[in-house]
């Protein structure tokens, strides 16, 4: 029988779409969250291995530099700028022009990284001094700290290419892939931090190596899929190609837009360097990357599928879907965000007690780790928030406006931070980190709402007073069942996993049950 290819309707294509987009996301979360386990048990390893010392501090810094650029090319400006003109080709272009899109954006993205890369290695040595100058009078530190950002700098150029073949495979809907693609990168830092770092003078040098075999696997696992589509580029450079000069345009402001959080953690990381002894750079990195476990689980798994839907309603002028999606994406980051946000409040010490107490991390980093993570936890609605906010913006090729806001919400936490430096020390850069946050969030919403593209309608309004009762639900039991930071330093590991998991699934039950009794049902949260 032959196969029936009558092309779909803009209307049918939309409905199918807007049907698969809860199910997409939750294919996406439910990858990432593997992911993101392994992330976990990636900085168990490193905390056992390496605690809150020197060398750890140092490998911190070293990889927050190329991180901090992979989140902006890899994951934000470059996806923000790049899948909303590439959705429009698809919408409205042949496949030979799309492909003659990917080619040159592959061309003009790896020559800029190339460089870039080239210029990180050689330029090592001032680029430590900028980002750890509290580390240039420990020569020793700051010679540790060059070395790594040596090896790992390349890692910026294979990690941004990987996600430009993500951001391809995202726009046709295989979000798959690049979900569980960061996978390879946990598995590389795991293996090199056990079985590596014995085997070098400097162990903590083993896992910057790591770095780098873990950009070449993420790459090539991707390269396949891209065949599939018959979209492997070929790089080109030509210097006025439209694609390409389009998405120079958004990707420039969106730099700085989708990267004001990443931005504020860096300079947390440099005024860190500043604090007398080692230990706070660790500590903020212990604590951000708990934090970033619902973050990069459910906020980026509804931030990537929601932005091709958005692109293309924008494309297709169906401002009421548009609005709908949008709407739909805000009621699921509340669902997630002010439990997990609460949770981590309450149970930061048990937390931090039962991932990373043991070997080099010792009893006496519990607090200091804690203290930081219940600060970042105070931003986390709103870290999650901007992930789709921001999307709302992008969509519509607008990158002017978050820009403007983002630079605010920077000034405010620069400010914040030399306010609550002194008397707080790191904890004081965690809240200042959060405060913006919630600058950066509050303004993008504003905007929307401006714009009329949002509003706080009687259903949203009556399902966060629902959303709060569960929660409060969820907090009494968390109260009533938790014990002291001493009796969890004094359980085995065994008992203190056993404690933990028995409050996370019972707080869980409690928070569905919650929702439950206020008349919150599944069906709400289908698009």
């Amino acid at each position: 029988m032959q196969e029936d290819s009558t092309p779909k309707s803009s209307e049918q294509e939309d409905k199918e779409s807007g049907s698969s987009l809860a199910r997409s996301s939750m294919v996406v979360s439910s990858l990432t969250f593997f992911s993101r386990i392994l992330g976990l048990i990636r900085e168990i390893v490193f905390a056992a291995f390496f605690g809150d010392s020197a060398q750890a501090d140092a490998f911190f810094v070293a990889f927050r530099i190329p991180n901090f650029l992979r989140r902006l090319f890899a994951e934000g400006a470059f996806s923000q700028a790049f899948v909303p003109i590439l959705t429009e080709y698809k919408q409205k272009r042949s496949f030979a022009e799309i492909k003659e899109l990917v080619d040159h954006v592959a061309g003009r993205l790896s020559a800029t990284l190339l460089i870039i890369s080239v210029v990180g290695v050689i330029g090592a040595p001032i680029l430590a001094a900028v980002f750890a100058p509290g580390y240039i009078n420990e020569s020793e530190k700051f010679s540790l700290l060059v070395e790594m950002l040596r090896i790992t700098f390349p890692y910026i150029l294979l990690i941004s290419l990987t996600g430009f073949a993500g951001g391809v495979l995202n726009s046709y809907g295989r979000f798959a892939v690049p979900a569980v693609t960061p996978v390879f990168l946990n598995i590389s830092l795991i293996t090199c931090a056990i079985w590596l770092s014995p085997l070098f003078d400097e162990p903590v040098i083993a896992i910057a190596w790591g770095v780098i075999v873990a950009g070449i696997i993420q790459l090539m696992f991707q390269l396949p899929f891209l065949g599939h589509l018959h979209l492997i580029p070929r790089p080109r450079l030509r210097p006025k190609q439209e694609g390409v000069s389009r998405v120079i345009t958004l990707m420039i402001p969106v730099m700085f837009a989708v990267s004001v959080g990443q931005i504020n953690l860096l300079l947390d990381t440099v005024l860190a360097t500043s604090i007398d002894g080692n230990g706070s750079v660790s500590w903020l990195y212990y604590a951000d990357r708990i934090m970033y476990l619902p973050l990069g689980v459910f906020a980026v798994a509804i931030a990537t599928v929601i932005l091709p839907s958005l692109s293309r309603k924008h494309a297709e002028e169906s401002v009421d879907k548009f609005k709908e999606t949008l709407d739909w994406g805000l009621r699921c980051v509340l669902l997630i965000a002010l439990p997990a946000s609460i949770a981590l409040i309450t149970l930061a010490e048990p937390m931090v007690i039962t991932l990373y107490q043991r070997g080099e991390f010792s009893a006496e980093s519990v607090l200091p780790t804690a203290r930081a993570l219940q600060a970042y936890s105070l931003g986390l609605l709103a870290f999650m928030a901007i992930k789709i906010l921001a999307s709302a913006y992008f969509s519509r090729q607008d990158t002017k406006t978050p820009v403007r806001y983002g630079i605010i919400a920077m000034v405010s936490n620069m400010v914040m931070n030399l306010l609550l430096i002194l008397p707080l020390a790191h904890v004081g850069l965690a809240i200042a980190t959060a405060f913006s946050s919630w600058v950066n969030a509050g303004l993008l919403l504003f905007g929307l709402m401006k714009l009329k593209l949002f509003s706080f309608h009687r259903k949203f309004l009556v399902m966060t007073v629902q959303i709060i009762f569960a929660n409060l639900l969820m907090l009494v039991f968390l109260l009533g069942f938790n014990v002291t930071a001493d009796q969890w330093l004094e359980w085995s590991t065994l008992a203190r996993s056993g404690n933990l998991t028995f409050l996370c699934v019972g707080g869980g039950f409690c928070y569905g049950l919650g929702l439950l009794i206020a008349g919150i049902r599944p069906r709400d949260f289908r698009h």
